[in-house]
């Protein structure tokens, strides 16, 4: 014991500038955090990103100081990756998704400190619970790691999007029928058991058209397409800017600090889980957050606040990003598998620098006070970077009130770049443009999101899971005792939203529908949609779904059954769920008539006129940058939407195309190196 706390403490010195051995390792960690701080505002880059950047620069380094580099690079992108997400309701990364719900709305409402606030509280106390999780869980790491299998795994998927579908008020049926599609969306592409092409439309795009899908979709461009796109819509067509409300709030960051202490037991409870399913190797930050936006929902009370600016639907996300990564370091250091993108990356490093993971790091006599090293890196390095951003917090809430035509712009290419940047893909950002139309759809048919995502994010978890389930255990595994109880949660999450919805109806008779939709929020800029269009986008799914199950019985799985498994598990109650949807959609009351004024006429004609503007500059935008090239195309689009587009005046158009070609050249070109293709016209002229 004596030796566990020597080199807990001899951790902490190893990183402090107060002696010569901590001095370098200090330097690196804040150089780490600069670059981290940077790297998480930009939408698409992320944490493992900026692990794989760095790896280079740490041959010659010693171990303490090439890990205090990497890991306070690493640590704080999630926490600098929610200020994007708070602000302009697109992801820094893909695993702060979830704040974007309710942070995003706050901004809308003039709260974006007070949203800020809680995101970097927060994010700081989860990031200290999950590192000092790291210091309790080492001697103890084995039996955590082994405590779950393939059964347990599959039905924590279930769970997840189950406890999302309660998003959708008292709609359960549209809830679990996005989150069908979430799973089916994660299909795409070669089945990680048999390679066997699945969903990658290769008879209609042809075959070399779609390799690109042949690793799945982004999770990235899914998510800026299905959250950012329908807000810059919102924002082009009512023509103000991000925050609608008064700027009253902006000095409310402080209040969102006091709501993490004033709700911390929902924050320490949303720690934990995102610690232990950092522990889960494989899993990682996505269905942390996810899970742990789902938990603050269900304890939150009226459910009708969420998706609509509840401090809760921040709070719960931001300490789970945080906390989960001093978990998934406890699999990567005790066992050398690694509990996310970014630590398998990590292992890297350990190869770099000639350190086994394993015994050797857990041992005083060799390489612990390296290990405990770790937990003070990300202790210190979120200290840090919520210290320097709530200095400047104020001046980026008041981003949000900036005049909407000078952000679009910006927004735009930051929203393809976040497409691009994962694989290098022209492809990926043709995936930005259709979620992002479906997006709006969802928004503007009262279908939930969320749940679509987390599906996407657990479906490679669901379907491996399944079939290592089905192949160990045959159908003895529903007799686990861990599947049991997960299982009577599952029906909890089910059965609760009905019981609330039913007791809301005794509560609020005549108010039915108060409760739908809620937990979305976007656009209803053109009036209340007709039945018969819900009905239609209804049968959208319907027809999705017929398409999953007809593949899995005619198309691969009549040439591979075990690839067929995991699609009609989910297609055929997924099927059956859309249908009921569907038949829900047709028998929903028409909206009330309402006497229509040349007036309203008119503004009806003009807000449907600004729908297709901004939704036609969108796709500009995508074959600007296919055609010219990122560099030139984020000054010539930018220029052109500000002039004709916004019918600016010629001073402030030229200098904001001017400060956006300087941002992409200086930075990610110059700066940062990435390979941007040349465009269309250079390649054509021969000049790239």
């Amino acid at each position: 014991m004596f030796d566990y706390f020597g080199s807990l403490f001899a951790g902490l010195a190893a990183v402090l500038p107060f002696s010569a051995a901590g001095q370098e390792p200090f330097v690196f960690m804040m150089v780490g955090i600069a670059i981290g701080f940077a790297v998480g505002i930009l939408p698409g880059l992320g944490g493992a990103t900026t692990l794989a950047l760095m790896l280079p620069f740490i041959y010659k380094m010693d171990p303490t100081t090439a890990f205090a580099f990497l890991l306070g690079s690493h640590a704080v992108t999630a926490t600098t990756g929610d200020i994007t997400s708070v602000l302009f309701g697109v992801p820094g990364e893909g695993i702060t998704a979830a704040t974007i719900v309710d942070g995003h709305a706050m901004a809308k409402k003039g709260e974006a400190g007070r949203a800020l606030g809680a995101a970097l509280m927060s994010s700081l106390v989860g990031a200290i619970f999950g590192a000092f999780a790291l210091a309790l869980a080492i001697p103890i790491v084995q039996p955590l790691v082994l405590s779950i299998g393939a059964p347990e795994f599959l039905m924590l998927s279930i769970l997840g999007i189950t406890f999302l579908a309660s998003l959708s008020g008292g709609n359960l049926c549209k809830g679990l029928t996005a989150g069908g599609l979430g799973l089916v969306l994660a299909m795409v592409g070669l089945d990680a058991i048999t390679s066997v092409s699945r969903y990658t439309l290769e008879p209609v795009l042809g075959s070399q058209n779609v390799l690109f899908l042949w690793d799945g979709l982004s999770l990235v461009a899914v998510t800026v397409g299905l959250f950012a796109i329908p807000e810059i819509i919102e924002l082009g067509v009512q023509g103000s800017s991000i925050a609608r409300d008064t700027p009253s709030a902006l000095g409310g960051v402080m209040q969102g600090v006091r709501d993490t202490f004033r709700h911390w037991k929902l924050v320490l409870r949303c720690s934990a889980i995102g610690t232990y399913i950092g522990l889960i190797p494989g899993l990682g930050g996505g269905p942390a957050q996810w899970v742990a936006y789902a938990h603050a929902v269900q304890s939150g009370g009226d459910q009708t606040r969420f998706g609509q600016g509840a401090v809760e639907g921040v709070l719960g996300p931001g300490a789970a990003n945080n906390s989960k990564e001093g978990g998934s370091l406890v699999p990567t250091i005790a066992f050398g598998v690694p509990g996310s993108v970014g630590m398998a990356i990590l292992l890297g490093a350990f190869i770099i620098q000639g350190i086994v993971p394993g015994p050797d790091l857990l041992n005083p006599q060799k390489h612990l006070t390296l290990t405990f090293s770790f937990v003070w890196i990300i202790v210190l390095s979120n200290v840090v970077t919520v210290a320097v951003s709530l200095l400047f917090l104020k001046q980026l809430a008041r981003i949000t009130f900036v005049k909407g035509t000078y952000l679009i712009p910006f927004l735009l290419l930051l929203i393809f770049l976040g497409g691009f940047a994962v694989k290098n893909s022209f492809g990926d950002m043709i995936v930005v443009l259709l979620f992002g139309a479906l997006g709006w759809l969802m928004v503007r048919y009262d279908w939930q999101r969320p749940p679509l995502l987390l599906g996407l994010v657990l479906g490679g978890i669901a379907d491996n899971n399944l079939f290592l389930t089905t192949k160990i255990y045959g159908m003895t595994w529903v007799t686990r005792p861990g599947v049991i109880v997960i299982g009577l949660m599952i029906a909890g999450a089910l059965l609760y939203p009905l019981w609330q919805a039913r007791r809301q109806r005794r509560i609020e008779e005549g108010d039915s529908a108060s409760a739908e939709g809620h937990a979305d929020n976007g656009p209803k800029e053109m009036g209340e949609p007709s039945p018969l269009s819900r009905t239609l986008f209804a049968g959208f799914f319907v027809a999705i779904f017929v398409y999953v199950v007809y593949e899995a019985l005619y198309g691969f799985g009549a040439v591979e059954k075990s690839a067929a498994l995991f699609p009609l598990a989910v297609g055929v109650p997924s099927l059956v769920l859309a249908f009921l949807a569907l038949v829900q959609e047709s028998r929903a009351p028409a909206p009330a008539a309402v006497a229509e004024t040349a007036a309203t006429a008119a503004q009806c004609a003009l807000l449907r006129r600004r729908t297709a503007a901004i939704v036609c500059w969108t796709v500009g935008f995508f074959l600007m940058i296919w055609f010219l090239g990122f560099i030139t195309a984020s000054a010539v689009a930018t220029l052109l939407y500000l002039k004709l587009g916004a019918g600016e005046k010629w001073g402030i158009s030229v200098a904001l195309a001017a400060v956006a070609w300087i941002f992409f050249f200086g930075l990610f070109d110059y700066g940062l190196h990435l390979p941007f293709p040349p465009g269309e016209l250079f390649l054509r002229l021969g000049i790239a």
